[in-house]
């Protein structure tokens, strides 16, 4: 469910993480705030990452203010769990009652999500967010029926050439926490080589991953060079589900892996799946989207997770403030709009937090460039400004000329097989 290969400033992407659609269009209006464990609501969202102040209109009073949510999933699947827990974020931050929020639950990439994108219209929403990537062609169709409201999608990459300018594209940097989570599963990998349960040459990880798309293989490289970083002898062995959320799909992938001597597992698929086969097994995991730790207390290390809400609070107090939303807005750690979720301290290796505190701000200061083309090869060779318009300065520079992942090299060491 959601996305898929794209040209954007002539450059091949795509987007984004949201969910395996499910069946039924249950519409809600917002309930009291969730305790899901995605929720975070950490970072100061509207100062913190909106740079455009342009005027253009006279804004809404905060108390006539109405917003619209189309999901993909429900609370009960992990990506839109974490875009409901950003939407109550920033609900909370901007004081908005809960008649103010109008919830689309479990709407499909078909037809479905434009009737539902003009129902919130016929609402009175002033601002629309739909969060899977197959949802963008019908919220263009209705941002171009209802200029007077503004359209924000997640994970996509048409808004920048579409000539509305109630249009608008947004997803973060999670390659960043997904470094940040490899860097955990290589310190792991280092405490069972020490430890005699793998040896140098057997630390192999394996990954679920959902479709072999950039946004996933853009994850899944992050996270390996996370790894390295701390474990060079790691190698990583990639399987598809071909699926964004199927609970057994990605478990049985998990299992699989698990069987090709797969000593720690990772993953971009939106259920419990392949934890809960680690769990069974004792082979340590690192998760997506939310806490993996509820589902498998003895292997769960973190997971690589994202808050939306800095993107909820700065897009709809625009609309508030009568200012300009980006077009195309992608931010990552320093925005407080990528995270690690909590440290299982009784599974991760002495010096975890520690590590991860001076990765992070190392990213954050700009001394560490993730996608650094001297840290990775290419068939045997290093990549260089010849072989991607993204490459200069010695790094890919993902998601800085537009927020959708465009990284899609099969960097040696890690095998991807395609089922």
């Amino acid at each position: 469910m959601k996305k898929f290969l794209a040209l954007v400033l002539s450059v091949v992407m795509v987007a984004s993480l949201a969910a395996c659609g499910n069946s039924g269009t249950k519409e809600t209006q917002a309930p009291a705030a969730s305790g899901d464990s995605a929720t975070a609501t950490e970072s100061t969202a509207a100062e913190s990452t909106g740079e455009t102040a342009e005027k253009v209109g006279d804004g809404v009073d905060a108390k006539d203010l109405k917003v619209g949510f189309i999901f993909i999933g429900d609370e009960n699947e992990g990506y839109t769990a974490a875009h409901y827990a950003g939407a109550k974020g920033m609900q909370e931050a901007l004081g908005l009652s809960d008649d103010q929020v109008i919830i689309k639950w479990n709407i499909p990439e078909d037809e479905t999500c434009y009737d539902a994108a003009v129902d919130l219209a016929d609402q009175g929403c002033n601002i629309i967010f739909a969060n899977s990537f197959g949802h963008e062609s019908y919220i263009l169709q209705a941002a171009a029926e209802f200029p007077n409201v503004q359209f924000c999608h997640a994970t996509g990459y048409q808004a920048a050439g579409s000539g509305l300018s109630n249009m608008h594209n947004y997803f973060t940097s999670i390659y960043e926490s997904r470094y940040v989570s490899g860097v955990v599963a290589g310190m792991k990998l280092n405490e069972m080589i020490a430890d005699g349960k793998i040896t140098e040459d057997t630390a192999k990880v394996g990954y679920v991953g959902a479709y072999p798309y950039a946004e996933v293989i853009s994850g899944f490289t992050s996270f390996f060079l996370g790894v390295r970083s701390q474990c060079p002898s790691a190698t990583m062995e990639v399987k598809y589900t071909n699926s964004w959320a199927s609970f057994d799909l990605e478990k049985e992938c998990a299992e699989s892996l698990i069987a090709d001597k797969c000593v720690l597992i990772s993953q971009h698929a939106d259920t419990t799946g392949a934890p809960t086969a680690c769990e069974a097994a004792g082979v340590p995991c690192v998760g997506y989207n939310i806490s993996m730790i509820p589902t498998a207390p003895n292997t769960a290390l973190t997971s690589a997770s994202i808050n939306w809400e800095p993107y909820y609070e700065y897009a709809t107090k625009c609309v508030i403030d009568g200012t300009a939303i980006d077009t195309d807005w992608c931010k990552g750690f320093a925005e407080g709009a990528d995270k690690l979720t909590d440290l299982n301290d009784k599974v991760v290796a002495e010096g975890t937090a520690e590590k991860v505190k001076e990765v992070e701000d190392a990213i954050i200061d700009g001394s560490l460039h993730i996608f650094d083309t001297s840290t990775f090869t290419v068939d045997g060779k290093e990549l260089t400004d010849a072989d991607s318009e993204y490459i200069s300065d010695g790094y890919f520079h993902e998601s800085e000329k537009a927020s959708a992942p465009a990284f899609d090299f099969i960097i040696d060491g890690i095998t991807a097989v395609t089922q």
